[in-house]
């Protein structure tokens, strides 16, 4: 081989540029996201342009004689990644031809500064003569001890291998890198990655961390072994999503996040249609490899293969896209996008799981909101059921479902039922533990509801909801320090998060600090405008505070909203029970019970309802909600 290329040098091919010394790869002038062992490839390749460079000599010159590696498959990672960040084939290829057994050869034209390099490295070829290079034999102990070194290097791989492999019971999968050139197709790698988490959580036997966390390191780089920490996990997965028209390729690799080793890769080519099968079979590819308890039901699962409708998938993938954003605009855009989907496939069931999920956010008062649970929880009924009828095994379905069985129809023995199947179907599906909950404690089991959130929690470390989430079951079992001390850990995950200075201002409210409470609360309003709970569970601490005047104002701005939108009347019979006005508190919560608001189901163990348990008509509202003892 020819010597190392210059410092200095910027090695041009095709659109292709090189800068050697700052280890990047260009486009056009744009950065190509590739770093690490594939491009010290591409420079060994660049500095030996239309010849072989067999795998002994990339082994020498990336791989130092005393770092234990398996080989194959780091060489194999890296040719894969670097074909494709260059859109490079191995059957067609235009840069990197593969010589089997042999090694690799770079067979595109180099220009630039390379090119007297080339020349040179060409001219030197053709006049060297082949060299015998005799070689003292060595005694046979001293070649036994050599061989059994060699084997015992090799065996020392393997072992090594095997038990990251073996010890592997947690992963993540970081968002997968968009290598089409097209920002647009974002919400389709998204989508690709959402798919790829969804189907690892199936297997009971391995935590998986959820979406909301993983796509803190969108575009981020990190050490994959800071990265494990962070998440806390064994193993990641990576990879990366090409799209041209109705063909994908995706490239991926699980590594040992401790040891920042890489053990497993592989190249999917597939059409659009197949995708739900490719994600399958992926997730199976890995379960395999890192040898996970699968129970009958998980392999099925991950065998099974269907086709979908190209153009009901893409749109699916859209509406879930702007789903995760979880606010009113982007919950139109979904479900907009949902009914397109179903309206060019009626017989694909997801989008039918994914409306159920926005009309059942839309209905509740601490979330999207502002529609009444009348109008919208019979349509996630309606969604949920038709998404069962065409697929029974949508976890996310089962849940939605649950919430509504829960929130709307009050039937707890229903809603536990599907909360069960949805966590059967997907373990590590956090916001179905997070849910389910909710179940948990409305009806005082209230150290199963701490084990499922923190359950939630290590599914999904980073989120603020599900951290939110943990405060919230602190504060209705009575724990207000640890209600506070766990929402400063939510604000430092995102200081604007605005359910968590809410939550905030309530703790801080049952610990009787009241301007406090008002402050985080009037921050919380800030961060949601329109959301009338915020500012009517201003309206209760005012009144508990003593500055009635205060809370009269906002009763009568309840009401004056209430003529043309909805007011959820819980809320505002908690303002009453506050002034100490009990006709009037249930007065507003007999009409709550009518109207089926979905804060309800906390009736016993909401705190700031303590001052009317006593009363008979509070025992008789439990008893129609239905509550269970």
């Amino acid at each position: 081989m020819a010597g190392p290329l210059p410092l200095d040098r910027t090695v041009r091919f095709g659109v292709f540029e090189l800068d050697v010394r700052a280890g990047e790869l260009r486009k056009r002038g744009a950065r190509v996201p590739l770093q690490g062992l594939p491009v010290q490839l591409l420079t060994v390749l660049l500095e030996n342009p239309g010849q072989v460079v067999t795998r002994d000599e990339l082994r020498t010159r990336l791989w130092p004689a005393d770092t234990f590696v398996d080989f194959d498959h780091s060489l194999h990672n890296a040719i894969a990644r670097l074909r494709e960040a260059l859109g490079d084939s191995s059957g067609s290829p235009r840069f990197i031809e593969t010589l089997p057994r042999k090694g690799y050869r770079f067979i595109s034209q180099v220009e630039g500064h390379a090119a007297a390099l080339r020349s040179e490295g060409q001219t030197a070829v053709k006049s060297a003569a082949p060299v015998t290079v005799k070689r003292a034999k060595p005694p046979f102990a001293l070649g036994a001890v050599a061989l059994a070194l060699v084997l015992g290097g090799f065996a020392y791989v393997r072992i090594q291998r095997q038990n990251a492999l073996l010890r592997i019971h947690s992963l993540a999968v970081l968002p997968l890198e968009n290598l089409s050139n097209d920002p647009d197709q974002e919400y389709f790698v998204d989508g690709m990655t959402d798919e790829l988490i969804t189907n690892l959580a199936k297997i009971s036997s391995l935590r998986v961390i959820s979406r909301t966390s993983i796509m803190q390191y969108k575009k981020v780089r990190k050490p994959m072994p800071a990265i494990g920490r962070e998440l806390n996990v064994d193993a990641i997965v990576e990879g990366t999503v090409t799209r041209s028209g109705n063909h994908i390729r995706i490239t991926a690799q699980l590594i040992d996040a401790l040891g920042d080793r890489l053990l497993w890769a592989e190249n999917y080519d597939r059409e659009v249609g197949d995708a739900v099968t490719l994600q399958n079979q992926i997730a199976g590819t890995i379960a395999n490899e890192i040898s996970a308890k699968l129970t009958p039901v998980e392999r099925a699962q991950l065998a099974s293969s269907r086709s979908v409708n190209p153009a009901a998938y893409e749109l699916y993938l859209r509406g879930r896209y702007f789903w995760v954003k979880r606010n009113r605009e982007s919950f139109n855009r979904a479900m907009d996008y949902f009914q397109q989907a179903i309206a060019k496939d009626p017989s694909y069931a997801a989008p039918y799981s994914g409306l159920a999920d926005c009309y059942v956010l839309f209905g509740s008062s601490f979330d999207v909101g502002g529609l009444a649970p009348s109008e919208v929880q019979p349509k996630a009924r309606a969604a949920a059921l038709k998404a069962l009828e065409l697929d029974n095994s949508l976890s996310d379905a089962h849940n939605s479902l649950a919430y509504v069985k829960l929130n709307y129809d009050w039937d707890w023995p229903g809603a536990e039922a599907e909360f069960k199947r949805s966590l059967a179907l997907n373990p590590g599906y956090a916001h179905g533990h997070h849910w389910y909950a909710h179940l948990l404690l409305s009806s005082g089991r209230q150290a199963e509801a701490l084990a499922e959130s923190q359950r939630a929690l290590e599914l999904d470390p980073l989120s603020p909801i599900i951290n939110v989430h943990l405060a919230w079951h602190y504060l209705y079992t009575t724990q207000y320090d640890r209600a506070l001390e766990q929402l400063s850990k939510t604000l430092e995950l995102d200081p604007n998060y605005a359910l968590a200075h809410w939550y905030r201002g309530l703790a801080y409210e049952q610990k009787k600090m009241y301007s406090e409470a008002l402050r985080e609360m009037a921050q919380a309003k800030d961060l949601l405008p329109g959301n009338l709970a915020v500012e009517s569970d201003m309206g209760h601490v005012h009144a508990i505070s003593g500055n009635k005047t205060a809370a009269q104002k906002i009763i009568g701005t309840m009401k004056q909203q209430s003529a043309h939108r909805y007011v959820n009347l819980y809320e505002l019979a908690l303002i009453y029970v506050g002034l100490g006005q009990r006709d009037q508190a249930f007065e507003s919560l007999n009409k709550a019970f009518r109207e089926r608001s979905d804060q309800m189901i906390y009736l016993k163990v909401d705190p700031r309802l303590d001052s009317v348990r006593s009363d008979s008509r509070f025992s008789d509202l439990v008893r129609r909600v239905g509550i269970p003892k």
